[in-house]
């Protein structure tokens, strides 16, 4: 395991949108939009009161902490709010591979272009400077939306994940897999990406 990786401090923006390090004190701006069926329904998390939204935080903290993944707080630049969160995961530097999801944003946000500016941030990220050779998402079977966003990045339908992972209501739930390898990225970045401008710092 990478454990320097996890260290550093690492800060992602562009002319929309800036990704800073998850963190408690900042992560505690997401108290006000969390509590919304839309963001926890094809989750593990069912956010209700306090205790569940502390619960939550603990746990997306501890995700870098214990290298399992690195979470971002999504700021959007114009108005100065947390937009929402978005995480790389199941990182596999032997293998030159990751996932980008965990990704959910505030009401106000949903179609205002965050999501495709953050997503240009990470793959560029995971592309030229981790030199990474595959990102994948994967995405709820029911949760069109979502599966409509991967899409619109560029992304390639792979095949169906059957009984993948269990929702905050202990259902099994089948997931789309999607992928992005790097022989593609920069044809990718060319078409689906030629308005998000800006400058990414590591």
């Amino acid at each position: 395991m990478n454990f320097d990786f996890y260290r550093k401090q690492i800060v992602l923006e562009n002319d929309l949108v800036r990704l800073v390090p998850f963190n408690k004190e900042l992560a505690a701006g997401l108290r006000p939009i969390i509590n919304d069926f839309e963001i926890t329904r094809y989750s593990g998390n069912h956010i209700t009161n306090e205790d569940d939204f502390n619960n939550y935080i603990d746990r997306v903290n501890e995700v870098r902490m214990t290298g399992q993944g690195y979470p971002f707080l999504v700021i959007d630049k114009q108005s100065g709010q947390i937009a929402g969160t978005t995480r790389l995961g199941n990182i596999r530097f032997d293998s030159k591979r990751l996932e980008i999801g965990w990704t959910w944003y505030s009401k106000p946000f949903r179609g205002s272009g965050i999501n495709k500016a953050c997503k240009y941030e990470l793959l560029k990220f995971a592309f030229e400077t981790m030199h990474f050779n595959r990102v994948q998402f994967s995405v709820d079977r029911e949760n069109v939306r979502s599966q409509r966003a991967v899409l619109k990045l560029g992304a390639t339908q792979e095949g169906i994940f059957r009984c993948n992972y269990m929702n905050a209501s202990g259902e099994c739930r089948d997931d789309i897999y999607y992928s992005i390898i790097r022989t593609e990225w920069e044809e990718i970045k060319r078409t689906n990406f030629v308005d998000c401008h800006g400058v990414t710092n590591y």
